[in-house]
């Protein structure tokens, strides 16, 4: 046997997976509070007692570990034209596993620079113009972020012309100089910043308390749990050399803060005289809804979908409805506690998935031109994918997963958005993705391996 140690330092929880790399399988799994107020080894050790009761003591002969647990990355990012430069940061800083509070297009103002200083955010990504293009905007750019201050990195990823004038003008500051997420008009460069902003995150990230301590003894380099989990996306969708991986997918993440959609697809048009609109759509794309989630943005659920079709779902009138969305509202470590609190939250969950899957997904449109009827594509067309999956608590401790997922398929009433028409869902009951991803970095084939043995399927979708 070869035990492996696999560690999540999540905001909340601390989750510890065993594997055995020689069989290869899953072990064990445990949780605990991360302790990020007071040192967060205390919650590790508590979560490592709790696997030792499943497992027995074990000699782990590595030892890897992801992170969101200061909060994650959170990333601020600037651009020249909305749908271009400005877009193509936000993509660029959602596959690298930030947390993207808010991105700007065209030149700062001092509402801007007002409310990027009271944000104060880990990183700010500041691009625009392609490479020979407009300077204009990113050198003022550069020059408001010199007024305002901090201490936080700054990554210049923009028209090249001006790369040497904005680092001068930053001067003083912690700069990171990369290629330009946009050289050309429509094509998209966003590896390098991705590059930069993993590397920032180390620095960054594992200075939250205890983390420090906490990575002495770690076999390797932690990575942002939300890379974790798309390098285990990737991996379950393309599979390795000798093991093949199962297509097409897209995965959902339900958690009490945000609601994260991973796709790996093409998402071309099924018609060929279908137009294509906006900037080509990554392949492996990553989207995070900080206004939809199970608790903390339980509200942004309700105000997204509406309270009615929530208490509708539910079988419960719009008052008492109400009652539980503002009790768990303010009592964001409770779960469900009696049979009807439990409909509420499935309920949740349910427009949770709807929501942030309509957002991911493209969307096809009809315009009558001189040349007649056109169809116009944004986005990406994820009709033919044919597996789902789906992890977080209010989806995998549930009797009804697959019911609950279905809401992310196509909808006759919204028949503009090309989510997947019908999907096999195939559920992460053990909690192990961040892992899988974790140990896809070091032993590709035995995290595949588990993955396809511990993603449960659950075709229960009416």
């Amino acid at each position: 046997m070869k035990p492996v140690l696999l560690i999540d330092f999540g905001s909340t929880y601390t989750k510890v997976t065993a594997v055995d790399v020689d069989a290869p399988r899953l072990l064990g799994t445990a949780n605990s509070y991360t302790t990020v107020q007071t040192d967060v080894n205390d919650g590790l050790a508590d979560a490592l007692k709790q696997l030792e009761r499943k497992t027995g003591k074990l000699d782990f002969v590595a030892r890897y570990a992801c992170s969101s647990a200061a909060g994650g990355l959170r990333m601020l990012a600037s651009g020249l034209v909305p749908e271009l430069t400005a877009e193509a940061a936000k993509t660029a800083s959602l596959g690298a596993g930030a947390k993207v509070l808010k991105t700007y297009a065209f030149q700062l103002n001092e509402d801007d620079a007002e409310e990027i200083k009271a944000i104060d955010p880990d990183i700010f990504l500041l691009c625009g113009g392609t490479d020979g293009g407009n300077t204009a905007c990113i050198v003022h750019n550069a020059e408001v972020l010199h007024e305002i201050g901090g201490d936080y990195p700054i990554i210049l990823a923009g028209n090249r012309n001006a790369a040497r004038t904005c680092s001068r003008i930053l001067e003083g500051r912690e700069v990171h100089v990369t290629e330009n997420v946009m050289p050309a008009f429509g094509t998209l460069n966003i590896e390098p910043t991705q590059q930069v902003i993993r590397e920032v995150f180390l620095n960054r990230i594992v200075e939250a308390k205890g983390l420090s301590k906490a990575s002495e003894l770690i076999s390797g380099i932690m990575m942002p749990t939300p890379s974790a989990v798309m390098a285990a996306i990737k991996l379950l969708a393309e599979g390795t050399e000798t093991q093949k991986g199962i297509g097409d997918l897209v995965a959902v993440d339900v958690g009490g803060a945000t609601t994260d959609v991973y796709s790996v697809a093409e998402g071309l048009p099924d018609d060929p005289r279908t137009a294509l609109r906006g900037l080509p759509e990554p392949y492996i794309k990553r989207t995070v809804e900080g206004d939809i989630g199970m608790r903390y943005s339980i509200k942004g659920i309700t105000e997204a979908a509406g309270l009615k079709k929530i208490a509708e779902i539910a079988g419960l009138s719009e008052e008492r409805m109400q009652e539980i969305v503002e009790f768990f509202a303010a009592h964001t470590d409770r779960l469900p506690y009696d049979e009807e609190t439990q409909r509420a939250d499935e309920a949740l969950a349910s427009m949770a998935v709807r929501v942030a899957m309509t957002r991911h997904a493209g969307r096809l449109s009809e315009i009558f031109g001189l040349g007649g009827l056109q169809l116009i594509q944004t986005g990406k067309n994820l009709l033919n994918v044919d597996r789902f999956i789906v992890t977080g608590g209010s989806l995998i401790h549930t009797a009804h997963t697959g019911r609950i997922a279905s809401y992310g398929f196509f909808d006759e009433e919204d028949p503009g958005s090309l989510k997947p028409r019908k999907c096999r869902v195939l559920v992460d009951r053990s909690y192990i993705i961040a892992a899988m991803g974790l140990l896809s970095q070091h032993d590709p084939e035995a995290a595949l391996t588990i993955l396809k043995e511990e993603l449960i399927e659950d075709d229960r979708t009416e």
